[in-house]
């Protein structure tokens, strides 16, 4: 329970924040498309106004190169820890507008939610940060712990100028830990802390044969099928047991430890309702693990997409003249994306078929990061959830990637904790994206008794 004199500072400010909330996502901040680069440049300007009035010093919007970066900090806590505090400010395009039922920047209220684009992802958690520190501030005249806020412009559109922003200000950002808001509860909207998230590689396999596709009867036998090859390529990642054949795949892999893997058997999973939802008969995977440690724990090997040859209506006998194939793999701690490419590439040259060239290039990667669950920092920031939400957390890893975290990790050398608070059901990305309004008030209050939290844990 927090004191008294904070709570009721947030109980008799509750429909102003609601309305500060709204007024922030009526800005149709899409960082993703150019026609809306002044809704961010406005956006970023609106938050720095807000962080200002809350108490925030050194307030600034930073140019990137592209869209701002929102900065403000309090350092009046002397030799108490330092901690950032990360959320961005832009939002997904509101594509198919069809599909909404109110116009997704017109934000309304409704029941339990606020329903609009980017009313919970991320401006949710952005003003949760900004409400906690203006109500700390105005009831106790200063912070637990020196606090420093980025809000990024740019993480919806890739985070470009992110990781060049961090290492340029390496020295301005020198902290204890980073919070990173920007992930969900678990299933039923269970208070939960996720642990960390995996990693990427993504590439794309280019098989050419011959100079043109050719008459399957004057040529096939006599030519490697460029498609066949692809596919013979493809088959050999997976051994029989579900393991990835590559050499070396597992090398650097960090095995889950004991407590982890008690905390994932702890989740409400039903295995058996997530395989109906799916339309499956059954479930498959690497051997020795559970569904719920294989999908968010281990790491794996997907095709996304194949394509060659012929595909429209009826019969075209032809071999043809390349085959094309898009594969990600999601990562763990401690694998390294460009060592993973440079693996399969190797595994992939070892194997591929004769009579065909085959190419391969990277399009995209990100690090893999983890807290671990003993860390005094997310010790501290369960006790918050459940002296505010009246739980204990629930822990599990996110099975997606969000490279700013390991951004925090590896270019700052931060221990990082995730601390969101999004219902799994808010539809974010999708129409009628909506907040759960307990969740962002109780948020408030989650936050701010956890800068306590680890004011004493991190000393």
């Amino acid at each position: 329970m927090l004191d008294e004199v904070l709570e009721a500072f947030l109980v008799a400010g509750r429909e102003r924040r609601l309305e500060r909330w709204m007024e922030f996502v009526r800005i149709p901040s899409v960082s993703a498309q150019p026609e809306h680069a002044d809704d961010c440049r406005r956006a970023a300007g609106w938050l720095a106004d807000d962080l200002s009035v809350a108490g925030l010093e050194h307030v600034a919007v930073e140019e990137t190169g592209g869209h701002p970066i929102v900065y403000g900090d309090w350092l009046g806590a002397g030799d108490a820890p330092t901690v950032i505090a990360y959320g961005h400010y832009d939002v997904q395009p509101a594509d198919p507008l069809e599909l909404w039922d109110t116009p997704p920047f017109e934000p309304i209220v409704r029941g339990d939610r606020m329903i609009g684009r980017g009313a919970e992802d991320n401006k949710s958690c952005v003003q949760m940060h900004v409400r906690a520190v203006e109500a700390l501030l105005a009831t106790r005249a200063g912070l637990p712990v020196n606090l420093k806020l980025v809000f990024e412009g740019e993480e919806e559109s890739g985070s470009a100028n992110l990781d060049a922003w961090l290492v340029e200000n390496r020295g301005r950002l020198a902290a204890d830990v980073a919070v990173i808001s920007d992930t969900d509860f678990f299933e039923g909207n269970r208070p939960a802390i996720c642990l960390g998230v995996r990693g990427l590689v993504g590439f794309e396999i280019d098989v050419r044969g011959p100079n043109r596709d050719l008459h399957s009867g004057a040529y096939g036998g006599a030519v490697q099928n460029p498609v066949n090859a692809l596919c013979s390529i493809i088959a050999a990642f997976k051994e029989s047991d579900g393991r990835i054949a590559v050499p070396g795949f597992y090398d650097d892999v960090v095995e889950l430890g004991a407590e982890e893997r008690a905390a994932m058997a702890a989740l409400p999973f039903d295995e058996d309702v997530y395989r109906d939802s799916l339309g499956l008969s059954q479930l498959v995977g690497e051997e020795g693990y559970t569904t719920v440690e294989r999908k968010t724990g281990r790491p794996t090997l997907d095709v996304n997409g194949i394509w060659g040859g012929y595909s429209g209506e009826g019969a075209k006998m032809i071999v043809p003249a390349e085959a094309h194939a898009k594969v990600s793999c999601r990562l763990v701690p401690d694998q390294d994306p460009g060592r993973v490419f440079e693996r399969i590439r190797a595994f992939v040259a070892d194997i591929a078929p004769p009579g065909v060239e085959v190419t391969m290039r990277a399009v995209t990667d990100g690090l893999p990061s983890s807290t671990p669950i003993d860390h005094p920092a997310t010790r501290a920031a369960a006790r918050a959830i459940e002296a505010t939400f009246g739980v204990p957390p629930l822990y599990y890893r996110a099975g997606g990637s969000v490279p700013v975290t390991a951004s925090f990790g590896d270019l700052l050398g931060l221990p990082v904790v995730l601390l969101g608070f999004a219902p799994p059901d808010s539809q974010a990305h999708a129409p009628n994206e909506f907040m759960d309004l307990n969740n962002f008030e109780t948020g408030i209050r989650t936050i701010a008794r956890c800068w306590d939290e680890m004011a004493v844990a991190l000393a």
